[in-house]
């Protein structure tokens, strides 16, 4: 993952595993599609009993979502799950054409792919492996003894199912784009977030996974598991206390902190950092003076102090559990009903795990995603897609060059290089221009695990050959096959994957106003992340480079509190409210996406009246287009994980707040005071 990407919707995930599961789990056939109606909104889907005036939401998805049932296999339906669905039959149909014939040892792409995906499919085989295929790697657990082979273990995480209690990747350096970084994050936590070990809230939580982990423990023959399973809960206890809460982690400036590894040392003895950076394959010449981007200083410091006073036995239980639980869902049944029990239904209250293709789908895509999204952009990504996508790209950049000359909280010089930046900006769409090559990864048949793990191997091998190399601008962050767009800060760039370029997103024959909402509020919302509380602080460039005056700052940050205000009284359950800081980026720019797709709509009709289709204006459907993309059900404890690590906002907030700051929406909708989205116009927030 490329630094800095802000996208458009998340993933309700905590782990690897439990983001594999999510990923992989499509609908049942059972649950209908969306109808789009005649012209590109499904019209019986509204609650006409609710006043858009009091619940927009409501009011144009109630009916819809009141007879949605979410399929047993997932957290949450809509629009994005749906998509999602089509995308993974149609990266099965492409799997399946490949693997009629599995070879031992493939060596075309085709074959590759065929062969990965027969041999997760061949359940027998993986059944009667059991846990054999674990058997090296807890050997090499065993071995460890002492700080320094803990270290050089850890650091096969990223090249095998192994742990580490550092995350390490390779990006492109934030103040300087052309060349990439190593940059260091915390973690060592088995569950989505810190909040999860100390909050009241999450204590059911928290006494299931020690009883996970002592469960794991058993299934690997692991010695006294009940007292390790303790240990290791007492360990990530201890680092859920040192770790960062995450809208601290949305600070791009607070979180750049350059450290060489002889500072590292220094700053953070307690963890081997030479032994762990040379085990992960980082050249030894000159490592001491090496640089690493550390993102939250003061938890790599305290996770450090606390992994150097934790006896040897913890350390090795806390590897092999955490070997167990990232290996799972490449194993055999009793680790993956395990692995699921937890992480599926406890965590996020999803009552059945997906078939076997379809987690066969996911564990395929995630080892050679690019060479699918190859072959899935020729088969369904129509090129007059990319065109229509060009032009409304085009017309959002237009809208928001406009907004921004006339920009009233701006200053002269704040808003020249605002312009200079949008000026600056790149727009890719479908799919990138240069494509992945695995020629050196090996895939053998039946050996399910090691397929996985050489997939994971390959990937860390591919990011250590970009180290001491110019930074590539054509790297993707998402393939093809992805329902997602995202805005890359360092790049300076949006980029939108052809699986999101469909109805309800984007539908060539619906009406305009609907397309304006649904995809022109997507491009317009990417835009505006370059311009949001995290964004703005990147320059045109692509380098983390503050270009605001403090004045302009000033009055930015006071009109962002007052947004982040009506999301913080947010209830979405009981007693829980959306995070306003964790999410204010996306929250921005869900205001700016519609706040532009609004202006663009205006432009399209050069000056002509909107016509009115089934007794609805422009400015109406316009306001539709985007309440039905985000038509979605989630369930409880899905989305109590969601306002915990997700910094969107749950889809009920990111329809009827947008829209009563909007003074259009009012005037579209006859929306009066009294009713319960009313705002007074002076408590409106305007930032774009």
């Amino acid at each position: 993952m490329l630094l800095g990407t802000a996208c458009l919707a998340g993933v309700l995930a905590g782990t690897q595993a439990q983001a594999a599961a999510t990923m992989t789990a499509p609908a049942t056939p059972s649950v209908p599609a969306m109808a789009q109606g005649s012209w590109g909104f499904d019209l019986p889907g509204r609650n006409l009993s609710v006043k858009p005036g009091d619940n927009f939401f409501d009011y144009a998805n109630g009916t819809y979502v009141d007879h949605l049932v979410i399929p047993p296999d997932r957290t949450s339906w809509g629009p994005f799950n749906e998509l999602a669905e089509l995308s993974r039959t149609r990266v099965q149909a492409i799997l399946k054409d490949v693997s009629s014939q599995p070879e031992a040892n493939p060596t075309t792409i085709e074959g590759k792919l065929g062969t990965f995906y027969a041999s997760f499919m061949d359940e027998a085989a993986v059944e009667a492996l059991g846990a054999k295929p674990l058997a090296a790697d807890l050997a090499a657990i065993r071995a460890v003894h002492d700080a320094a082979s803990f270290a050089a273990l850890a650091a096969k995480a990223q090249e095998t199912f192994q742990s580490s209690p550092f995350s390490l990747m390779i990006q492109p350096d934030a103040k300087d784009p052309t060349r990439y970084a190593l940059d260091l994050d915390q973690a060592g936590l088995g569950m989505p977030d810190r909040d999860y070990y100390s909050k009241p809230s999450f204590a059911a939580k928290k006494t299931a996974y020690l009883a996970y982990v002592e469960q794991m423990l058993g299934l690997i023959g692991w010695p006294d598991a009940k007292q390790a399973a303790s240990d290791i809960v007492a360990l990530e206890t201890a680092i859920a206390k040192v770790h960062w809460a995450r809208d601290e982690m949305r600070d791009p400036e607070k979180s750049y902190n350059p450290r060489t590894v002889q500072q590292l040392q220094k700053d953070a003895p307690g963890f081997d950092w030479p032994t762990w950076l040379k085990a992960a394959g980082i050249p030894e010449a000159g490592l001491a003076q090496r640089v690493l981007i550390a993102g939250e200083p003061s938890a790599i410091t305290g996770e450090a102090k606390i992994l150097g006073a934790t006896d040897i036995a913890t350390l090795r239980a806390w590897l092999a559990f955490h070997l167990a639980d990232n290996a799972a869902p490449d194993l055999s049944k009793p680790f993956v009903d395990a692995w699921f029990a937890f992480n599926g239904k406890t965590l996020s209250g999803q009552p059945q795990l997906p078939v076997r293709w379809k987690r066969a789908v996911g564990a395929t895509s995630s080892a050679m995603g690019w060479a699918i999204g190859r072959v899935y952009v020729a088969r369904y990504f129509p090129p007059e897609s990319k065109v229509e996508m060009g032009h409304l790209t085009d017309a959002l950049k237009t809208a928001f060059h406009v907004r921004l000359e006339h920009n009233s909280w701006m200053g002269p010089a704040t808003r020249a290089a605002a312009l200079r930046k949008l000026d600056n900006f790149t727009i890719q769409i479908g799919y990138p221009t240069k494509w992945r090559d695995y020629g050196t990864l090996e895939v053998h048949k039946g050996d399910v695990y090691g397929n996985a793990t050489r997939a994971v191997a390959f990937e860390w091998q591919y990011w250590l050959g970009h180290l001491g190399k110019p930074v590539d601008r054509d790297e993707w962050d998402m393939t093809p096959q992805t329902v997602n767009a995202y805005n890359m800060p360092v790049f300076d760039e949006i980029v939108f994957p052809a699986a999101i370029l469909q109805p309800p997103f984007f539908n060539p024959k619906a009406d305009a106003a609907i397309n304006y909402g649904a995809i022109g509020g997507v491009i317009g919302h990417e835009m505006t992340h370059s311009f949001d509380d995290e964004g703005r602080k990147f320059d045109e460039h692509g380098r983390l480079r503050d270009w605001w005056t403090k004045a302009d700052a000033v009055r930015f940050q006071k009109l962002a509190d007052r947004l982040g205000a009506q999301y913080d009284a947010f209830e979405v359950l009981p007693g829980v409210h959306v995070n306003g800081k964790l999410t204010m980026g996306e929250n921005i720019a869900d205001l700016g996406g519609l706040t532009l797709a609004l202006d663009a709509y205006h432009a399209s009709l050069h000056g002509k009246p909107a016509p009115v289709i089934d007794g609805l204006t422009g400015d109406q459907r316009v306001f539709l287009g985007w309440a039905q993309v985000w038509r979605e059900k989630v369930r409880d404890d899905a989305m109590r994980q969601q306002i915990v690590v997700d910094p969107h906002s749950p889809p009920v907030a990111r329809v009827n707040i947008p829209m009563h700051n909007i003074d259009a929406w009012y005037a579209a909708w006859a929306v009066e005071a009294g009713q319960k989205l009313y705002l007074k116009p002076q408590d409106r927030v305007k930032i774009w």
